[in-house]
Parts: C-alpha cells; sequence; structure tokens
C-alpha cells in the first residue's frame, strides 16, 4: 500500500468511493477544509455526487472508472463496507488509500468478522455458521433459541434478518434470505447497546470520541444519545476493545465498533463498521470536530482534531416513514432553537430509507431527550 510521509494539504483531491449520506458528509467536510472532492458511485443522483466537484458514474469495478479517479486523487476513502475489498486492491497499486483493502476484507463478512475479533480475545455473542441445511441441523439441538439469521454479507439497517425461535423458523428464514451464506446469532439477555467512534492514524495513535447509547427499532438506528451512563469501568473497557480491534486491523481512518451489554454486565461486540457511522452523526453539531472531518484528517495524515464533547445531545434518525403523503412538519422542528437538521438530499422518501436526522442540544441527556422525542412527533407528516 502506498502511503504519504508528507501530510496531503487543502487543494489536493480526495476520492470517495461511494455517494449515500456518509460520503456526502465527508465531501462538505473536505471541501471545507479545501480539498477537491471525486465521488465514484452508479447512481446519477447520489447524494454525495450532486456536491462533489466531479462525479464519475460508474459501477466499482468498472476499470476505467478506477483508473481515472487514481489519475485525479491524492488519495481515495470509502463510505461503506460492501466496496468490493478488490476495488481497494487496484487502486492501492496507484494512489493511497484508507482504510486498506485488507482491512475491509476483514469486515465485509459477518462470519469473518467475527472470528477475526475472536482471535484477538473479545468475546462476540454465541453464533454458528449457516451454509447450508445441514449446518442448521448439525446446530438444532446445542443452539440456545431466540436467535436471530443474518446475511453473511451485504446486510445493513435490519436487512438480511430474520428472528428465529426455534431450528424450524431457522430453515424456513435460510429459505426466505435465498439460501446465502449466514450466521446465526443468539439473542443475549440486552441491557443496552452502546457504540464508539475512534480515529485511528497512520502513526497507530488514536483519539475517542465520547461513547455513544443507541436505540434501534425494528434493526434501524432511532436515537443516540450522549454521553452514555454506563459505569466508567465499562467505558474504559470498551475503548480498550475498540483499540485492540483498530489494531489488529492496522487501521487508517474513522471507525466505528457496536457493542451490546447485557443484563450480565457481559461486554459483546456486535459489529465493526470501516468508516464514519449513523451513530456518530451527533458529533457534527456537540463535538469539536465531527468524525467525517477525522476521516479527512486520517487519510491525508494530519493529526486529529480534538473529539471533545461540547454539549450533551441526542441524535434521531428521519427516515422515509415520516414523510407521510406530504412532507414533515419543518416549521415545528426548526422553531425550536436547539434542533439542528441535516437532511441528505435523497429525491424520493421511501419507507425504512434514511432521509435525514437530527441533533437536539441540551444541558443534559434527559431534557434532550425529552425535546427529541416531542419533536420527532410535531414533524411527522400527517
Amino acid at each position: 500500500m502506498m502511503t504519504n510521509k508528507n501530510p496531503i494539504l487543502p487543494g489536493a483531491t480526495l476520492g470517495m468511493l461511494g455517494g449515500g449520506q456518509l460520503g456526502r458528509m465527508f465531501t462538505t467536510a473536505a471541501q471545507t477544509l479545501g480539498y477537491n472532492v471525486v465521488v465514484l458511485d452508479p447512481d446519477t443522483n447520489s447524494p454525495a455526487g450532486i456536491i462533489a466537484d466531479q462525479h464519475i458514474c460508474a459501477n466499482y469495478t468498472d476499470e476505467a472508472a478506477l483508473n481515472q479517479l487514481a489519475e485525479l486523487c491524492d488519495a481515495v476513502t470509502t463510505e461503506f463496507e460492501n466496496i468490493p475489498a478488490t476495488t481497494l486492491s487496484y487502486l492501492e497499486a496507484k494512489t493511497t488509500v484508507h482504510p486498506s483493502s485488507k482491512a475491509l476484507a476483514q469486515t465485509q463478512n459477518r462470519i469473518i468478522e467475527k472470528q477475526f475479533i475472536e482471535s484477538l480475545g473479545i468475546k462476540v455473542a454465541p453464533y454458528a455458521a449457516i451454509r447450508s441445511a445441514a449446518d442448521i441441523d448439525a446446530i438444532a439441538n446445542t443452539f440456545h433459541f431466540p436467535a436471530i439469521l443474518k446475511a453473511a454479507s451485504f446486510g445493513y439497517d435490519g436487512k438480511g434478518q430474520v428472528v428465529c425461535n426455534h431450528a424450524d423458523d431457522v430453515h424456513s428464514a435460510f429459505t426466505a434470505l435465498n439460501s446465502v451464506e449466514c450466521v446465526l446469532e443468539q439473542r443475549i439477555n440486552l441491557e443496552r447497546e452502546v457504540s464508539t467512534i475512534l480515529a485511528r492514524g497512520q502513526s497507530g495513535e488514536i483519539t475517542h470520541f465520547p461513547i455513544a447509547e443507541n436505540v434501534h427499532i425494528n434493526g434501524v438506528l432511532h436515537s443516540t444519545t450522549v454521553p452514555s451512563n454506563i459505569p466508567e469501568q465499562q467505558a474504559q473497557n470498551i475503548l480498550k476493545i475498540a483499540d485492540t480491534i483498530a489494531d489488529g486491523l492496522d487501521y487508517v481512518g474513522t471507525m466505528a465498533v457496536e457493542f451490546f451489554i447485557s443484563t450480565e454486565g457481559d461486554i459483546l461486540t456486535n459489529e465493526i463498521a470501516p468508516r464514519p457511522h449513523n451513530s456518530g452523526h451527533f458529533t457534527l453539531d456537540a463535538c469539536e470536530t465531527s468524525q467525517f472531518e477525522q476521516q479527512v484528517r486520517m487519510l491525508c495524515g494530519l493529526p486529529s482534531g480534538s473529539c471533545n464533547l461540547t454539549s450533551p445531545v441526542v441524535m434521531i434518525n428521519l427516515l422515509g416513514d415520516v414523510w407521510g403523503k406530504t412532507r414533515p412538519h419543518w416549521d415545528k422542528l426548526l422553531s425550536q432553537p436547539q434542533n439542528k437538521l441535516h437532511l441528505y438530499g435523497k429525491k424520493e422518501a421511501r419507507v425504512g430509507r434514511k432521509m435525514g436526522h437530527f441533533n437536539v442540544l441540551a444541558n443534559h441527556t434527559e431534557q434532550a431527550m425529552e425535546m427529541a422525542k416531542q419533536s420527532f412527533e410535531d414533524l411527522k407528516a400527517d
């Protein structure tokens, strides 16, 4: 992998593989710092592509497009882990790429990811690899249900997941998921879900944003509250685990790690996101540096910005569901001065589609959550 000993400074051109909302917010952060951004994405109306300095509209495996991207860009990064690792490997021979293809390859498949995490001595929830009906029969009498069957690759935001209460459910769920490679994860006695966003530089130095406490609805993140109220010892253990994972991947960039905390107090690593993360959107308004500016800094070999929290905050995701038949009541949301709205520039609102989010700033998290709940109800379309 080609790396720069000297930092890549404003005026240079950065490449983004992927044109969704994470790519859009990276593009905004990079352009604010004075960089040019080229986005490669097959969607002509991609949220990042429409604001980038240049949009290469092509598939991620198009070698001509990749050659063009490498020629234009001083460094390239990605907004989601489903970009083929082979694409990053191809680009690594031509320009600076962070995170690496090797790091991405470890996080693209849930089974490989869990095996990697376990190889570091880190606990995950009990699971079984399901590649055939025979695999289901083999664990039918020993696996503890309830559980969730998840497609091993290309799943996100609750997609490709089916709840299973016994082995027969696994057979039908496996068929419903087109018999693709899957992982069966035991459901734990969940007390809470948390995540941490970190930035790791080329020298191996790691900085952390405050740990976030998350609530999911139907497998999709609904709210993030910062700071969390977990005990200090748990917080330190979580940061140590995240650091171990980042070091194990020799990771360079912004990365999220999601955790389950059981009612018994066990900390179980759920998933690694080799990129900025939905649960880090609070950093846009409540931290001295956003996770997207950190992504730019790590890509360019610059020092980390400050991760200090400037205000307690609650982030609420806005899905297409709240549009109804018209559009949300933005006037009500924006009439509250503590609300900070971020929309992603997507042309069509659909049920379950992430359209934006808003952050609520307050003197303490209880107040922020109370205001967030009210604002969320007020903005829903009729």
